[in-house]
C-alpha cells in the first residue's frame, strides 16, 4: 500500500513539474515574441555578410539589450543604452566614410563600431524607441560644444514636456540633467515629430515645416527602411 502512494505522489510530483515547466517555457516563448526585434532574420543575415562575424556578435548584444531591459524603469533604460553605444569607438567622418557629414543608421554604426557623434546619438534614440519610450521624450539635439568650439549632436530625454531634458552623450558618459551640462549650448532639436530650436528647459520654439526641412533625417530613415 505504502508503496503504491509513493507511486501515486511521484506521478503527481512528475505532473506538476511537467505542468510547471510547460507555463515557464509558454511565458518565455510569448516574452520572446513580445519583444521587439532591432533586426529580422533577413536583415542580420545580410549585415553579417557585410560586416562579418564580430559584428554578428554586436547585433546580438543590441538584441539581448533590448530583451534584458524591456520591462526595466525608463531611467535604467537609458542608463544600459547610453552604456551601451558608448563602447564603440569615435571617428571622424571623414576618416570613417571618407564624406565631410555622414549619418549611419544603428546597423552601419554597430557593423563597424565606430562613428561620430550623430552615428551615437541616433542608435540611442532609436533603441530607446524600441524599449518602449515615447518619442515626444526623446529628442536629438545639436549643440555647440564649447571646449571642443565645434558642432556636437547628443540625445536629450525629457521625462515631462517642462523637465530638464537628461542628456545622453558620447564625449561626457555620464547622464546629467542639462543644466549641469555648461559646456554644451542648445542649438536645435528634432525627434519624428518635428524640429525645434532648442533651450536648456523645455524644448523651445517649433519650427514651420520640421524635419521636411533635415535631409540628412529623411535621407537617414530612408536607409533604415533599406537595411
Amino acid at each position: 500500500m505504502l508503496l503504491a502512494q509513493e507511486v501515486i505522489m511521484a506521478s503527481w510530483a512528475r505532473l506538476f513539474t511537467a505542468v510547471v515547466l510547460g507555463l515557464v517555457a509558454g511565458l518565455l516563448s510569448a516574452d520572446i515574441e513580445n519583444t521587439p526585434q532591432v533586426m529580422t532574420q533577413a536583415q542580420l543575415a545580410k549585415a553579417t555578410q557585410k560586416y562579418g562575424m564580430l559584428a554578428e556578435r554586436r547585433f546580438h548584444a543590441w538584441q539581448t539589450l533590448v530583451d534584458e531591459n524591456l520591462h526595466k524603469p525608463e531611467a535604467q533604460k537609458l542608463e544600459a543604452v547610453n552604456d551601451f553605444f558608448n563602447q564603440a569607438q569615435f571617428v571622424d567622418d571623414i576618416l570613417h566614410w571618407k564624406q565631410k557629414d555622414y549619418w549611419a543608421t544603428p546597423v552601419e554604426f554597430l557593423g563597424t563600431d565606430a562613428g561620430d557623434c550623430e552615428d551615437f546619438a541616433i542608435a540611442k534614440y532609436f533603441t530607446l524607441k524600441a524599449l518602449g519610450i515615447a518619442e515626444h521624450k526623446l529628442y536629438l539635439t545639436y549643440v555647440k560644444a564649447i571646449r571642443l568650439k565645434q558642432a556636437h549632436m547628443v540625445l536629450t530625454y525629457f521625462e515631462t514636456p517642462k523637465s530638464i531634458p537628461l542628456v545622453l552623450d558620447n564625449i561626457n558618459k555620464r547622464i546629467l540633467p542639462a543644466t549641469q551640462r555648461n559646456d554644451l549650448v542648445p542649438v536645435y532639436s528634432f525627434n519624428g515629430d518635428g524640429l525645434w530650436l532648442a533651450k536648456q528647459r523645455g524644448k523651445g520654439k517649433e519650427v514651420s515645416g520640421g524635419t521636411q526641412k533635415l535631409t540628412k533625417w529623411n535621407n537617414l530613415l530612408q536607409k533604415i527602411r533599406n537595411d
